[in-house]
C-alpha cells in the first residue's frame, strides 16, 4: 500500500525532496522549495517541468527573464516552465517558493517554453450530469496538442468539496501520479485504484499504473487540489482515457440517477 502512495503531510523541507521516480512513472518527480534570496542554476540532461506552487521568482532560461508569482493554487491557474534536455535555467526566489519538478529522457532537442496563468483555460467539467456530483475545474497546462515536442503531459483539478472528480472512472495505458493540497490542514479525500481506497492528505503523491481505472472525492467541506503528470509512451503518446464501461451511463444528461422521494431526507 504505502509504495502506492508517498506521504510528506508535514509538508516539505527547504532543498529538492525526490517522491517518485522513473521506474514506475516513465519520469521522476520532486518538490523544490526556496528560501527567499536563494538562488538555484541547472543544467538537466533531460527533459523537465517546472511548476510554481506558491511564492514568488525571478526565472532566468534561453536568454530571458520573467518574473513569475502564484499565491492560491485554487483560485490561480498555474506558471510552468518547459525545458528541453541540455537547457539552462536559473532561478533566483524572490520570496520562499515551492516548485514541482517532473523531469524524464527526451532524446529530441526543443526551445523552452513559459506557459504563464492566463494561457491556461479553467475548464469546468461534469456540470448537468449525475446531480452535478462531479462537477469539477480541469487546468490542462499542456499535452500533444499544445507542445508537440515534449514528453510530458501537466495539468491540474480542482475538486469542489464534496463531489468527484477523475469520474466516471477512467483509465489509460500511460501510469499518471496525482500530487494533492487541500484548503485547510485536516482537509481529506479519497482515491480510487481499481478496488484499492486511499485516505489521501495535503502533500501526498499517488501512483496510478497504466491501464488501472481511477476517481477521486473531496470530503465535504474541503476543496482539493492535485497536479496531474503523464508521460507519453514512445509511439504511444497520451491522447485521452476510456470511461469503465457500466459507469458510462452517467455522461448522458438526461440520466441524473436515482433521487429520493419529495420530502425525503
Amino acid at each position: 500500500m504505502e509504495r502506492r502512495i508517498r506521504k510528506h503531510r508535514e509538508g516539505f523541507p527547504h532543498g529538492e525532496t525526490r517522491i517518485a521516480g522513473r521506474d514506475a512513472l516513465g519520469f521522476d518527480f520532486s518538490i523544490r522549495k526556496l528560501r527567499a534570496g536563494e538562488r538555484i542554476e541547472e543544467r538537466s540532461a533531460d527533459e523537465s517541468a517546472w511548476v510554481l506552487m506558491s511564492g514568488e521568482a525571478s526565472v532566468s532560461f534561453g536568454g530571458g527573464v520573467h518574473a513569475v508569482r502564484r499565491a492560491s493554487l485554487f483560485d490561480e491557474p498555474p506558471t510552468t516552465l518547459s525545458l528541453g534536455p541540455g537547457t539552462a535555467l536559473s532561478i533566483e526566489s524572490l520570496g520562499e517558493s515551492e516548485w514541482a519538478v517532473a523531469r524524464t529522457n527526451n532524446e529530441r532537442s526543443f526551445e523552452p517554453r513559459l506557459f504563464l496563468p492566463e494561457q491556461v483555460q479553467n475548464e469546468l467539467r461534469g456540470k448537468g450530469l449525475a446531480q452535478n456530483a462531479c462537477t469539477r475545474t480541469v487546468r490542462l497546462v499542456f499535452d500533444l496538442d499544445v507542445h508537440s515536442a515534449s514528453k510530458l503531459v501537466v495539468g491540474e483539478v480542482i475538486n469542489l468539496p464534496g463531489r468527484w472528480s477523475s469520474y466516471p472512472p477512467h483509465h489509460h495505458p500511460q501510469p499518471e501520479l496525482y500530487h494533492y493540497r487541500f484548503t485547510a490542514p485536516q482537509g481529506y479525500g479519497h482515491a480510487e485504484l481499481g478496488e484499492q481506497v486511499f485516505k489521501v492528505r495535503s502533500y501526498d503523491t499517488l501512483t496510478i499504473m497504466g491501464g488501472e481505472t481511477h476517481a477521486q472525492v473531496a470530503a465535504p467541506g474541503y476543496g482539493m487540489y492535485y497536479l496531474w503528470i503523464i508521460r507519453h509512451f514512445d509511439g504511444q503518446p497520451y491522447r485521452g482515457f476510456t470511461f469503465t464501461p457500466e459507469h458510462e451511463w452517467l455522461l448522458d444528461p438526461d440520466q441524473q440517477g436515482w433521487r429520493p422521494k419529495d420530502g425525503d431526507a
